[in-house]
């Protein structure tokens, strides 16, 4: 799009002469809103809150330059520039590598976009990123805004109280809880204490398959308030409502929208690799509002900001059966590897196997790498012809997970894929090869909470098959270990 400015107001212009693309005007005028004009509902509900490109606007620009012109709809810079260095004002990027120039017929000049947020639509010189400056759509919620039953854990209430102050105060607050602790509990009453105050909140996580199963059980707890699910190729995306649930790279739509935002899995990718999705959850957020994180695995860093009191912090020991975590227990099993070569596998690991056929026992099997693990498939399939083996890549990876929690394979090898994001009620869990470095400290401590996850069967056996211990096996066989002995002291285990 090109503008031009006359009278300190800007127009979109189709004349090459007297115009310019947005980004080559630095300083956007916004007209006074004019309390008088009458606003178009539907445009309101879709803008606030929101940076949309105007492809994604199913509203003519001259209802939009309307709503501009009195003060309801803002234009902002799609790519901005720090001296000659440009930036993407909606991912942040401004790595030069992800930038390129295109021939674009919207302003008739060779025009520089970002390719790294492409996938959201594109974002380029001439691209405006409008959003709204009006009041926002009222919400009336009902007297009873929750409806959950259950009961909290001493630990879980603890945190739930931690959630709530933080949320009420506009605080940032870390909730390092276990695998298996009940996060999701923690969070109703912070979700409430916020919708009570009119406040718009969101819960963000890295991947589909949390937004699909969060959001039934948020609707359940509270069925009266309009509750937006948001993922790619979502209905919902145009919907407004007070209680979002997103993936994170939906958060890249919104600007200043949530008064709490809380980030599940913070540790989990793509969030920890794309520095464009941090930059969107601050981005997303209000000023002046409370920031969730929820983690089983801090990384390094914020641990010790924790144990140094730089970061504010509640953590969950101990999960709600009041069961103490398994903790891993570590075999060596020479060169692996090299076994595996010869279409071989150690002697501890196949026993180890055997034992759970015989025993029918099901087991989670972690591979590093997705080749040895179908190298070894055909192997193990002498135990038992069901052993099934899944990957990210798989296109049958949801039947197998479907199979597995129907007790239809006795034993699923895996990827780190399913390290976090599923449970099965009575497991064991090996990981082989633990010394690879794909098996960090978070992953070794996602994977061993796989285990005991059910009140009915609280202690699964973990056992890190490996050819050298690492600094990593150690320290999450110690976070598991010191967790266990704060829940002890905390009074929340039972032995």
């Amino acid at each position: 799009m090109r503008f031009t400015i006359k009278n300190g107001i800007l127009l979109p212009s189709n004349t090459i002469e007297d115009s310019r693309p947005i980004s080559q005007i630095p300083a956007l005028p916004q007209p006074p809103l004019n309390q008088d004009y009458h606003f178009n509902g539907n445009l309101q509900q879709l803008l606030t809150g929101k940076q949309l490109l105007l492809n994604d606007i199913p509203f003519p620009l001259n209802e939009i330059q309307s709503h501009y012109e009195n003060g309801y709809v803002t234009y902002r810079h799609g790519i901005i520039y720090k001296g000659k260095q440009p930036a993407c004002a909606r991912c942040g990027n401004k790595d030069q590598q992800w930038f390129a120039y295109y021939p674009c017929a919207r302003c008739g000049e060779t025009c520089l976009y970002c390719r790294q947020c492409i996938m959201m639509g594109r974002i380029s010189g001439c691209t405006p990123l409008i959003g709204w400056n009006g009041p926002v759509p009222d919400t009336i919620h009902p007297e009873k805004i929750s409806q959950w039953q259950g009961t909290l854990s001493k630990g879980q209430s603890e945190a739930s109280n931690r959630v709530v102050g933080a949320i009420q105060e506009n605080k940032e607050l870390l909730v390092w809880a276990v695998c298996g602790a009940g996060k999701t509990e923690v969070l109703f009453a912070g979700i409430e204490a916020a919708l009570a105050a009119k406040k718009r909140i969101c819960i963000a996580t890295p991947r589909t398959d949390v937004v699909l199963e969060l959001t039934p059980r948020l609707k359940a707890a509270f069925p009266e308030i309009t509750v937006a699910s948001l993922y790619g190729g979502s209905e919902d995306r145009h919907l407004y409502a007070p209680l979002t649930i997103a993936t994170t790279h939906q958060l890249l739509r919104f600007y200043h929208a949530f008064d709490a935002l809380i980030l599940d899995e913070v540790d989990a990718f793509p969030y920890t690799v794309e520095e464009s999705l941090q930059h969107a959850a601050i981005q997303a957020r209000n000023p002046a509002s409370a920031m969730i994180y929820l983690t089983a695995t801090p990384n390094e860093k914020w641990q010790r900001e924790c144990r140094s009191g730089k970061r504010a912090f509640t953590t969950i020991p101990a999960r709600f059966h009041r069961h103490p975590l398994p903790v891993p227990e570590f075999i060596w099993c020479g060169n692996w590897q090299k076994r595996l070569q010869k279409n071989r596998m150690p002697v501890n690991v196949l026993r180890w196997i055997n034992e759970r056929i015989q025993a029918n026992k099901q087991a989670l099997v972690f591979f590093p790498h997705i080749s040895l693990m179908e190298t070894a498939l055909p192997i193990l399939r002498q135990f038992a012809q069901t052993i099934e083996a899944v990957h990210a890549e798989d296109p049958d990876r949801k039947e197998k997970v479907q199979k597995m929690r129907a007790k239809e394979i006795p034993l699923l090898l895996t990827t780190t894929i399913l390290e976090r994001g599923v449970t099965f009620p009575n497991i064991d869990v090996a990981v082989i090869g633990a010394e690879d470095t794909i098996f960090t400290e978070s992953a070794l401590v996602q994977i061993a909470g796989r285990a005991g996850r059910s009140k009915d069967h609280p202690k699964g056996k973990i056992t890190f098959f490996h050819y050298g211990k690492t600094d990593e096996m150690l320290k999450a066989k110690r976070q598991i270990i010191e967790m266990n002995r704060e829940g002890l002291k905390r009074g929340l285990l039972d032995c």
